[in-house]
């Protein structure tokens, strides 16, 4: 091994492989060799078809045009999750990207139901769900490549989207792109990886590993043994049943927010494409039957689901004991795994991506200090994920047995239940998150709260509370707004299409 990081082999494609191929190359291309290996026998698994809106800065950053991915990844936007009938049935809410109106100067969420301008938390505090409702894209036409109007994610096609990083890897970083199965993989006598030997392509060194292989963990956890820490105590879901639904018509509406529906144990994603609907059933085996979770899914597809393919999935809940080891790093699901909820899949992809391109260790002796950091930061935003996803279930008010058990006590993190403690009498805010890579903010957590139905109680801080005046005229601004917003912004499918033919403007 090099005293200098000279070399660096990705093994494993996919979203995971390619997209943090083309972040090192971007950034250390000139000067780093960089090649990734993949088998042609492995199916990519394609799980989570949403994004967060950072995902705009890392496609700027690696140069790929907010034109050409829309198009070539069947990419919508998304501006939210909507949860419907979590707490109970014909109830719902959203959890939208925009920050709720005056956040980071002026608390609103202790006013917005006395002041009672709108009949939920969301809708009183942003314009997001009102544009959601109505349909509308986050900008037009005119505007240039990766601009807002309305913070946004993308919907997008995961195969699509790995397709395309890995012709813009190959073809405009210069990433060296291998097709073969690994045979072996060596060690030095320290314990970190040497290289590796492959069927067709012979054998691989470098000085730094990078494991996007998938479920296997063919690096950090067959090679090197890290064991795997199973979260299925806490989020009980263990098994998804996935379609693609063509629209009826090519010019149906287009959801611009992923729309999560409650069922007796689990919930159903629905994911609008621009030439079809991501549908899938996450759920519990051990509170439903494979044969009922079929049924429940096709009810909710309708007569057109006969005709469609289902796809299983099963999946164990949990993630490694550390995230990086010696030489070798995992991103993607040689990391772990936890249920498609608010896009955590692609986020953790790309936050784990983002480091690793940004901190990469240049020499051997900055590879144990960075390892420690690494597993520090990424320990706790797993940890992170993992409480933020438990409090949608936390929340529910249903009675099947699946949702009751999601609110014993036993299956709920303790970081958790004292979250829960403190905010009985004060909001979430910026001092429950300190840290700086925390998966979620506060205004995150307030839109599920209080989207939730989570009550406050602020007597004992009344005192404290001395912004009405402030807080009205904001929710009033924020109505407003989204009037205005109607009259601006067209449907979501009309700027597709638009966008299909001419383009944004560059930046």
């Amino acid at each position: 091994m090099n005293t200098v990081t000279k070399r660096i082999l990705i093994v494993g494609g996919g979203t995971a492989g390619w997209l943090t191929a083309a972040l090192l190359a971007k950034q250390h291309g000139q000067s780093i060799e960089i090649c990734l290996v993949e088998s042609s026998d492995i199916p990519t698994v394609g799980v989570g078809e949403g994004t967060w809106p950072s995902m705009r800065t890392t496609l700027q950053k690696i140069g790929i045009s907010e034109s050409q991915f829309i198009t070539e990844c069947s990419a919508t936007f998304k501006q939210a999750s909507k949860f419907v009938d979590w707490i109970s049935p014909a109830n719902e809410y959203f959890h939208p990207f925009t920050q709720p109106a005056g956040y980071g100067k002026v608390d609103i969420a202790p006013y917005w139901e006395s002041l009672s301008v709108a009949p939920t938390f969301c809708d009183s505090v942003t314009f997001q769900s009102h544009m959601c409702k109505m349909g509308l894209a986050p900008k037009n036409i005119t505007h240039k490549e990766y601009e807002t109007v309305a913070n946004y994610g993308y919907h997008l096609d995961a195969g699509k989207f790995a397709v395309l990083l890995r012709n813009h890897s190959v073809n405009k970083l210069n990433v060296k792109h291998k097709v073969a199965n690994i045979t072996q993989v060596n060690q030095h006598p320290d314990g970190s990886i040497s290289d590796v030997e492959t069927d067709s392509a012979g054998r691989l060194e470098a000085d730094f590993f990078i494991d996007c292989s998938g479920f296997s963990s063919l690096l950090l956890g067959q090679t090197l043994g890290v064991p795997f820490i199973a979260k299925n105590d806490i989020l009980f879901n263990d098994t998804a049943l996935a379609m693609h639904v063509p629209y009826k018509d090519k010019n149906d509406p287009i959801a611009c927010h992923t729309i999560s529906t409650a069922q007796t144990a689990g919930w159903i994603w629905d994911i609008g494409l621009q030439h079809r609907r991501g549908v899938g059933y996450v759920f519990s085996s051990k509170h439903q039957s494979l044969e009922n979770a079929e049924r429940i899914l096709k009810n909710y597809v309708g007569p057109q689901a006969e005709d469609l393919v289902i796809r299983k999935i099963q999946f164990k809940t949990g993630h490694r004991a550390c995230f990086w080891r010696h030489n070798c790093v995992a991103v993607g699901l040689s990391s772990g795994f936890l249920e498609p909820l608010e896009a955590s899949a692609l986020m953790l992809v790309e936050t784990s991506a983002n480091f690793i391109a940004d901190q990469l260790p240049m020499t051997k002796a900055e590879m144990k200090p960075m390892e420690k950091r690494f597993n520090k930061v990424f320990t706790a935003k797993w940890r992170g994920v993992i409480d933020f996803l438990k409090l949608h279930y936390v929340l529910s008010e249903r009675q099947e047995p699946f949702w009751k058990d999601n609110k014993k006590s036993s299956s709920i993190p303790e970081t958790l239940q004292e979250m829960l403690m403190l905010w009985q009498n004060r909001v979430p805010s910026e001092y429950d998150f300190l840290q700086s890579y925390e998966a979620f903010n506060a205004a995150s957590y307030q839109y599920v709260l209080y989207g939730g139905g989570f009550k406050t109680d602020f007597s004992l801080l009344s005192h404290t509370l001395t912004h009405k005046d402030r807080a009205k005229r904001q929710l009033e601004i924020t109505l407003k707004t989204a009037q205005q917003m109607a009259l601006r912004l067209p449907k979501h499918r009309e700027l597709i299409n638009q966008i299909k033919l001419q383009g944004f403007a560059k930046l």
